[in-house]
């Protein structure tokens, strides 16, 4: 067998192998210590024969790939140790180290529940234009590659990193994906890089349903940590939007942990990622603020590959290093401290501790305050007698953030970052629905009338925080009639997270746009026992 020059190029399954593992000893994920999480003695047998398989490709290929693969440079990096006492480090040690065990029921379940939603809004995400639009883009410049699948195409595959691109892209087409506090969008940056290295290993090395749940809660895990670094990363942003930056920084961790890659290369696949992160707040609203979920995933996933083959990079770039900017380039207050290894104690992730929030509506976070206290007036305005309500004038009370104060907006994007939008929608409506964004909606006589009698206020006492601030609507009648409606913590916030059954109707929703119903529901139930799946092919071949 002759040594590919393309990584994407062959389908052998030995070429996988010695070019990927002759820079990473073979990792047997950890055998967990939960009763429900159990490992058959066939699968660990098949492991152990998986391992010898590659131990004599490795022995056997070593010479060719070290002289036709590695530059001397990169065979340099991957000989020279890395400093132990950096932050940096710490967190390689970290994603290097994490094993199956240290997932916890709560955790377990929270990231499920994630996987479902995502996936949910990742297939209806995948009937948008900007979906369209970028996945013309990669079959046109890269058609040949195709090995990773695409939400709700049956018959397209793209290379896994593209493939990673359209699937974030189609994640976060419509806002719809969940969010955290301090605010981003974790998932979609991580689980189509996920999904996508999982389609691009070979048949008998598939990664377990428990393997990509914990490389899936490394790469949360990553991303709430740095957040938590910065006072800055806790407000609704205004310079870099969120998921661009850490977002890009949780794929390389998530896909570094996949890979199984040592501490060094871990270390290396994040400060690789520093440098393909950042997108600014001015494209939000627009058909490119999808793109920044779609190059999170795919840029991480390839800061994972690049460490892969022995790409070096700064081993510093989580440290607050005097005079060379790293990670506080993105956060001026950026206070950075060590992230301990797990020991046989476990280590209690960020999910244990504060859920999720799912939106019922796709739309900016933002939106659900001021909708939620709106619906709340609907149904005061239900009560008088039909044609004796005039409503003379609206009051918004929100926080102050100027790319979500739009009052009259032209696009599906522009409405989905409008208070006012939202508001009027809600007030008529009683509700805000993916239909309340198509262009009929949008256009009506008796929306854009209420448009024109918004005023929006931005009091002291609400600041522009996703766990502080509320959303307040004051409906002033003909008449002097005045409707309040006031929303402190909508339904689907981290504090009030959907329940199980709320999450499901929405995934229904979402994936039956795209899916027959038995494909749905057999997602549903591979979703509820990811954890205990031989293989996550199950998983993947019900994406499309």
């Amino acid at each position: 067998m002759g040594i590919s020059h393309s990584f994407w190029g062959s389908d052998s399954q030995c070429d996988y192998l010695r070019n990927h593992f002759q820079i990473k000893k073979y990792h047997n994920p950890s055998q967990p210590i939960n009763d429900k999480i159990t490992a058959a003695a066939p699968r660990t047998r098949q492991r152990a024969r998986n391992y010898t398989m590659m131990s004599k490709l490795q022995k056997a290929f070593k010479p060719a790939w070290a002289t036709r693969r590695l530059h001397k440079s990169a065979v340099e990096v991957l000989q020279h140790p890395e400093p132990e006492d950096t932050i940096t480090s710490s967190y390689g040690k970290f994603i290097s180290n994490i094993k199956a065990e240290h997932l916890s029921p709560v955790v377990l379940q929270r990231s499920k529940r994630m996987v479902l939603d995502s996936i949910g809004v990742g297939l209806i995400g995948s009937t948008t234009d900007v979906f369209a639009l970028a996945l013309q883009h990669c079959q046109h410049m890269y058609a040949h590659d195709e090995i990773s699948s695409v939400y709700g195409r049956r018959d397209t595959k793209l290379s896994p990193t593209l493939a990673a691109f359209v699937n974030g892209v189609a994640t976060h087409s419509m806002d719809f994906d969940d969010t955290w506090h301090p605010a981003t969008h974790p998932s979609g940056a991580v689980l189509p890089a996920v999904l996508a290295i999982s389609d691009m290993m070979p048949a008998n090395c598939k990664p377990s349903g428990l393997d990509l749940l914990l490389a899936f809660n490394v790469g949360i895990e990553i991303q709430g940590r740095l957040m938590r670094f910065s006072n800055e990363a806790h407000n609704i942003p205004k310079r870099f939007h969120p998921p661009s930056v850490v977002g890009t920084m949780g794929s390389a961790a998530a896909c570094a942990r996949l890979l199984s890659l040592d501490q060094s290369q871990c270390s290396h696949a994040l400060a690789i990622a520093a440098s393909l992160s950042g997108a600014p707040m001015a494209n939000a609203a627009t058909q490119s603020k999808p793109l920044h979920i779609g190059n999170a995933s795919r840029l991480g996933l390839e800061a994972a590959l690049l460490a892969s083959r022995g790409l070096e990079a700064s081993t510093q770039i989580l440290d607050a290093v005097d005079g060379v900017s790293g990670f506080s380039a993105f956060y001026e207050d950026y206070k950075p401290c060590m992230l301990e290894s797990p020991n046989d104690y476990g280590h209690t992730f960020l999910l244990e501790t504060q859920d999720m929030g799912f939106k019922r509506f796709p739309a900016h976070l933002g939106m659900h305050w001021v909708a939620d206290a709106a619906t709340n007036i609907h149904k005061l305005l239900l009560e008088y007698g039909p044609g004796e309500v005039q409503i003379q004038d609206i009051l918004i009370r929100t926080p102050k953030s100027k790319y979500i104060n739009r009052p009259f907006p032209k696009s599906e994007h522009e409405a989905r970052h409008s208070f006012q939008f939202n508001t009027c929608s809600a007030l008529l409506d009683g509700e805000v629905t993916v239909q309340s964004f198509t262009p009929t909606a949008m256009t009506r006589p008796d929306l854009l009338a209420l448009l024109n009698l918004v005023r929006v206020e931005h009091p002291h006492d609400n600041p522009a925080n996703f766990n502080q601030m509320y959303g307040e609507v004051q409906v002033t009648l003909v008449g002097g009639n005045v409707l309040r409606g006031r929303c402190d913590t909508f339904y689907g916030h981290w504090r009030n997270p959907l329940t199980n059954e709320s999450l499901r109707k929405k995934f229904r929703s979402n994936a039956g746009v795209v899916l027959p119903r038995e494909k749905v529901e057999g997602l549903i139930d591979v979703v509820e026992e990811l954890e205990q799946l031989e293989d996550c092919r199950v998983l993947l071949s019900q994406l499309q």
